[in-house]
């Protein structure tokens, strides 16, 4: 019986035992939970904040480069790229594994580099992913996450590559006019405060700390209708004549605005793997060569400008050659004697070397400097070539000679369409520019500088007409109702000590339409080696497909009909 009271005893008190600690610890979760309340009250705020208050940046697009009419050459489209933080993604290497295999990533590489950067909240897995691919890959996995960003586009591709240029995967221009507007073009993104829950997700918008704030788009002076059409008669000609390269320029006469600058070989900005270093130049700006008989007209108009020669001179190039400092200079066959204009139409190099020698050194090299030669086209474009002109004091006889013909002497084929603009531009230079200009520049409100006469420029535009005539070197490049000009070239390739024997470049530049002259094309096809190499059969045949396309395109009304000439016994 006592035994048994004493039992019940121990029971009762272990059971007030029990309730005694529980209300213990009840007791003191509470008073915990009020000193941290009253007295921590900062502190927990403050630690809660960091683990889900958030300064994340909002992105912005960077700036569109457009043809002249808004056609887009590059343009910004919204990617996804996937993140994770390595602490909670480590510790789910089954969906992690996962991951990687939808991102085509080495797992075991991926492990290694998150463990070193285990002390980060944000490493980047893979970057601008197509939006709907990169949410199934996050979808539903603890520590993977995505960021907004924009990727690159070019619609034109390979056909204004060397223009245009191209960004890195962090939007920073590299090579054309997207390194070179580098600051007009970037983005500058925002930053907000936001609070994310557990799975990375913003849950609530705090405040904006800085707007973001897009790049500025950029009209280039291209006309896409033209680039097209000429990349592609390029293209053609290249592959037909078996060329190693080629370019080709196309100017607004009156504005000085590059309607149009294609090079082969070419690359597709949007396929950046597969680009060599030796495609990405843009050879019309950058590359230059000896212009040959393409040099001829300047060498006329500074013998003109300077009252050496007029349209009733005779040059006699009897025998056919020329000895000068011990050296022959010859042409295809014994001209006699030619007055201007059939030097440049029969393309005699003893004439345009007795001209050239007929001046002092320093009057033909300031009119060839004058003229753009030897001078950047000022595009402000990377690496523009100045090309290569040798101040006269270093000339000898044979120098000066052979300059008269387009030896001796280096340009770029933009450098080459300039000195031509100056020609149809009546003897003033205008800047070129590969931006659209104003609607107060297109006017005529520009500020020109006169470096040839105007009744010069037009004789020598006169001329070049009948270089394109029937008994011309260029007939090729004529086009049916329309008086075009221009002149050909044929050189020689230079290399160290001499000049290859059976490496040419085959150049062509043109005007149109003589009346009233609104377009200048220079051509240049390097090393064709089949089907010919002059550059009345190479190159000719490229400017009257492009310039007769252009003429129709640009609505220029044709300026050779039957209607409009005068008829015989009428005056002029």
């Amino acid at each position: 019986m006592h035994a048994q009271e004493d039992e019940t005893l121990f029971l009762g008190s272990r059971h007030y035992f029990v309730l005694l600690v529980l209300l213990s610890l009840l007791g003191g979760l509470i008073g915990r939970g009020l000193y941290l309340q009253i007295y921590e009250q900062d502190f927990l705020t403050s630690e809660g904040g960091q683990r889900q208050i958030r300064i994340i940046e909002t992105p912005a697009y960077r700036g569109a480069i457009l043809d002249r009419f808004g056609t887009p050459l590059a343009i910004s489209t919204p990617v996804d790229s996937v993140w994770v933080n390595p602490a909670e993604i480590l510790e789910n290497l089954e969906a992690l594994k996962q991951v990687t295999q939808k991102l085509d990533l080495d797992y075991r590489a991926t492990v290694t580099l998150l463990k070193q950067r285990a002390d980060r909240e944000f490493v980047y897995l893979k970057r601008q992913l197509e939006p709907e691919f990169a949410k199934s890959v996050a979808a539903g996995v603890a520590g993977v996450y995505l960021q907004r960003e924009y990727n690159r586009y070019y619609p034109a591709g390979e056909v204004v590559s060397h223009l245009v240029g191209f960004t890195n995967i962090d939007d920073i221009g590299q090579e054309g006019l997207e390194l070179v507007y580098q600051d007009w073009l970037r983005a500058q993104p925002g930053k907000r405060q936001v609070i994310r829950n557990r799975h990375g997700e913003v849950v609530e918008e705090l405040a904006q700390l800085k707007p973001a704030k897009s790049g500025k788009d950029i009209y280039t002076s291209i006309d896409m209708r033209l680039q097209y059409i000429a990349y592609r008669s390029l293209a053609r000609a290249i592959k037909y004549y078996a060329a190693k390269a080629g370019s080709a320029v196309l100017l607004d006469a009156q504005t000085g605005e590059v309607l149009a600058i294609v090079n082969q070989p070419s690359y597709n900005p949007n396929r950046r793997t597969s680009m060599a270093a030796g495609q990405l130049r843009n050879r019309a700006l950058t590359d230059v060569f000896e212009p040959g008989s393409a040099i001829k007209p300047f060498t006329l108009a500074a013998a003109i400008d300077r009252g050496r020669y007029d349209l009733s001179s005779l040059i006699d190039t009897s025998p056919g050659y020329v000895m000068v400092s011990g050296y022959p200079i010859k042409d295809v066959r014994n001209f006699g004697k030619l007055d201007l204009a059939s030097v440049l139409r029969k393309s005699s190099n003893v004439g345009a070397s007795r001209i050239a020698l007929s001046m002092e050194g320093s009057e033909l090299w300031e009119s060839f400097r004058d003229y753009g030669f030897g001078e950047p086209p000022g595009v402000s474009f990377p690496a523009e070539s100045s090309g290569y002109l040798r101040h006269f004091s270093q000339w000898q006889p044979l120098d000066q000679a052979t300059m008269g013909f387009g030896y001796g002497l280096s340009a770029s084929i933009t450098q080459l369409a300039r000195a031509y603009a100056v020609i149809a531009n009546q003897g003033r230079q205008l800047e070129l520019s590969l931006i659209r200009k104003e609607a107060e520049v297109e006017s005529g409100n520009e500020i020109a500088r006169h470096v040839m006469k105007a009744s010069t420029a037009l004789q020598i535009l006169q001329m070049m007409e009948q270089v394109v005539g029937p008994t011309g070197t260029a007939q090729r490049a004529a086009i049916d109702g329309y008086r075009i000009a221009g002149k050909t070239g044929t050189a020689k390739k230079s290399v160290a000590g001499g000049y290859q024997k059976d490496d040419y470049v085959a150049v062509f530049a043109g005007i149109a339409p003589v009346s009233n002259p609104r377009l200048v094309m220079a051509v240049m096809i390097d090393e064709p080696t089949q089907n010919g190499y002059y550059g009345g059969l190479v190159a000719a045949p490229i400017f009257q497909e492009v310039i007769s396309n252009a003429l129709r395109i640009l609505d220029i009304p044709p300026d050779d009909l039957p209607g409009l000439k005068p008829k015989t016994g009428q005056g002029a």
